[in-house]
């Protein structure tokens, strides 16, 4: 069954009526332009661009032209905050041959880009972005060389099914030591480059965020939740210490798998997919106390379980749930979280699909002290200055919203696909969707 993205308050009203969701909701969204402290920082609003992978860099890991068009984009869309892509630790665990890769080597690239756009954002806005690194360990996920090369914290019989990836692919403790050591060393040399925070990426079953659950694993990263914790807890306080005050540590995080125990995060034992959020709490109110400067909340994996991270209203399956209750978990789960480190600044995520009210439903939240900004993921794609549109008290124009089709995820899974907006941005990605998703050229 396809959905459509509401464009309006009716619309939104109708969706919620026949999923039995409810929401927040606030006409006047103004709270979206307060600016708002993060650590030392001071945000000049309250919406988030979320990292989004392009796949299109250079095969040494330095942003290409595709790169530099996607981020002056954002730059020109005014954010307070634009979250730089996941960029790789280890050479080994990159996602893609051309996923982002710091480097003593592709370092001034890095510095120009930035520097590009903070001056545009400036030049356009009036204000200076702060820009947040991403940094990961693509795991099960790796591909290097563009050939599936995983590396694994456990086998996993949800996605391996009948065919277990090679117990030679399980990493060890001490390659795990060393990926925490990679990540506190790509903190430092984030800040060099000038970015205002790093994030010790642990979501969407990328390798820290698979350790989480590694529940039936051995050794000092399994089993216990101090051992599963241990890699992201230990990066964070090493990655604070080891860094300027000034200079912002976070995480994006999962909060919940959507996968039965012992396979997923935050699940209840023999409950099935039921969310039991008592671990993430717990796991929150440990990284405040590692001086975590704000979380970036999600849930759901991208690659299995898409409806539950980013719910649609089209894609290549038919979702088990209506594409509103996905949002409300979502929404609802991050608050009872958030509610548990007050004073440290939360993102949401997975509000594309409330299209036209977005904002007017995260206002709602941010009104109600439930959290502190408004995470765009997708339609930073579709709709690049809805940011301005927002906090200039403009409504979202219909015709630049994200249709939530999954299209630019269908580029990003094939290979050598550079992912964008199909629909939006159509004079540039339609030719890549037909070459490597339609086989056209």
């Amino acid at each position: 069954m396809a959905y459509q993205v509401p464009q309006n308050k009716e619309a939104f009203l109708k969706l919620c009526n026949e999923s039995g969701t409810s929401f927040p909701y606030s006409e006047d969204i103004s709270c979206l332009s307060e600016k708002i402290k993060v650590g030392t920082k001071t945000v000049h609003n309250r919406i988030v661009y979320q990292a989004m992978e392009g796949c299109d860099g250079t095969l040494e890991g330095a942003p290409d032209e595709l790169t530099r068009r996607r981020y002056l984009r954002f730059a020109k869309g005014g954010a307070g905050i634009i979250w730089f892509e996941a960029t790789a630790v280890k050479p080994e665990g990159r996602a893609n041959p051309r996923q982002m890769y710091l480097t003593k080597d592709t370092k001034g690239e890095f510095e120009r880009i930035l520097n590009d756009i903070k001056e545009t954002c400036i030049k356009e806005n009036g204000f200076e972005p702060v820009v947040i690194m991403q940094l990961t360990h693509s795991g099960r996920y790796s591909k290097p060389e563009g050939a599936p090369a995983p590396l694994i914290a456990y086998n996993n019989p949800i996605f391996e099914k009948d065919n277990p990836i090679d117990k030679s692919r399980i990493v060890t403790d001490d390659y795990l030591d060393s990926v925490g050591e990679a990540l506190v060393k790509s903190a430092i040399m984030a800040e060099s480059c000038g970015f205002d925070g790093a994030d010790i990426k642990s979501c969407h079953r990328y390798l820290l965020s698979e350790i989480l659950s590694a529940y039936e694993r051995d050794g000092r990263y399994g089993g216990s939740f101090e051992n599963r914790t241990r890699l992201l807890t230990t990066a964070v306080g090493e990655a604070r210490t080891a860094t300027n005050k000034d200079f912002i540590i976070t995480s994006r995080l999962n909060v919940y798998d959507g996968f039965v125990y012992p396979y997923g995060f935050s699940v209840k034992p023999g409950e099935g997919i039921t969310p039991d959020f008592t671990e993430a709490k717990q796991l929150c109110k440990n990284l405040v106390a590692k001086g975590i400067d704000m979380i970036d909340m999600t849930m759901g994996n991208p690659y299995f379980n898409p409806h539950v991270n980013r719910p649609f209203a089209k894609g290549t399956y038919e979702p088990p749930e209506h594409p509103m209750f996905g949002v409300a978990r979502m929404l609802n789960g991050i608050s009872e979280i958030a509610a548990e480190i007050k004073g440290t600044p939360v993102v949401s995520s997975g509000i594309s699909f409330l299209g036209g009210v977005s904002a007017n439903v995260c206002a709602g939240y941010i009104k109600e002290g439930k959290f502190d900004f408004a995470g765009y993921g997708r339609e930073t794609l579709a709709y690049p200055d809805c940011a301005k549109d927002i906090y200039t008290g403009a409504n979202l124009d219909p015709k630049k919203l994200c249709i939530c089709c999954g299209k630019c995820t269908e580029i990003m899974r094939c290979k050598g696909g550079t992912p964008g907006c199909v629909i939006r941005d159509g004079e540039v990605y339609m030719p890549l969707y037909k070459k490597f998703v339609l086989g056209k050229e």
